[in-house]
């Protein structure tokens, strides 16, 4: 059975979420549809999931990850065959998920660039694929919804344990607009919290942002954004401590070319 067999994946509008279902299909003949299957190992008999339900597994996770409903048909083949000319963060996307080895060390990805390059498109493809080919806990989050969330559980005094700790030990954080919001000394807080302890943990870490990197090494933040046309950079809007911590642990993709959501409407 193939990654991409027995499930497919619709938007579900009502709670704004993509949704993946099982295709239903020939009863499974080797546990015939039971779901458990009986195995002797050493002239022992064990009993356990049979291979059949890895797909009903795996759309599980993906109803899980919290994928919006609008990227419900996001994914590697879909962004490339959009575009009239390559940008060069499907090659990047692509070959980060080639070297993707479950249960191994792997550095994150930072899609970057101007809004409307396909950046979230191509995270979504990012999760879609680690889900349903390689069976890994995804969570998607918008970085502003994080924060409300975040937010909303202090002012019910949630602990860590329902606030933060599901942030810190998923296997893959994707986070999308990075760096979007007020900027206020809390969030920057928050967002440090999450970064570290995800950088203790070992965690991977997905992001898109609309921020420039960085000016330039060693400059002051006012010549870094002036350097930028004005701009802030994502180590000003993270802080540097946070922006050092990625650097050591992330893949920086640049997303370019023309205005995707432009060459999508010019096609429709």
């Amino acid at each position: 059975m193939e990654w991409s067999d027995g499930f497919r994946v619709v938007s579900d509008a009502a709670r704004g979420l993509a949704r993946a279902e099982v295709i239903p299909g020939p009863v499974c003949p080797f546990c015939e549809g039971v779901g458990r299957r009986e195995l002797e190992i050493g002239g022992i008999i064990r009993v356990g999931k049979c291979r059949c339900q890895r797909v009903v597994d795996r759309v599980a996770l993906f109803n899980h990850a919290g994928v919006p409903a609008r990227h419900a048909d996001s994914t590697m083949e879909s962004f490339q065959q959009s575009l009239p000319v390559p940008n060069p963060a499907w090659k990047y996307t692509r070959g980060w998920l080639d070297a993707y080895r479950p249960g191994q060390e792997a550095r994150g990805l930072v899609l970057h660039g101007e809004p409307g390059r396909g950046k979230t498109h191509l995270m979504v493809a990012v999760v879609r694929e680690l889900i349903f080919r390689h069976g890994v806990s995804v969570r998607f989050v918008e970085f502003t919804h994080l924060l409300s969330r975040i937010r909303e559980g202090i002012d019910r005094n949630d602990g860590d344990a329902t606030t933060l700790t599901p942030l810190v030990l998923v296997p893959v954080l994707a986070i999308d607009e990075l760096g979007k919001g007020r900027k206020t000394d809390w969030e920057q807080t928050i967002i440090d919290e999450i970064i570290t302890r995800r950088y203790n943990a070992g965690g991977v870490l997905l992001a898109t942002t609309n921020f420039p990197l960085r000016a330039g090494e060693g400059k002051a933040r006012a010549a870094s954004t002036l350097a930028t046309g004005g701009l802030e950079t994502l180590a000003d809007r993270l802080g540097e401590r946070v922006f050092s911590r990625l650097r050591e642990t992330i893949q920086f993709a640049p997303a370019l070319g023309e205005d995707y959501r432009a060459i999508r409407g010019m096609t429709r």
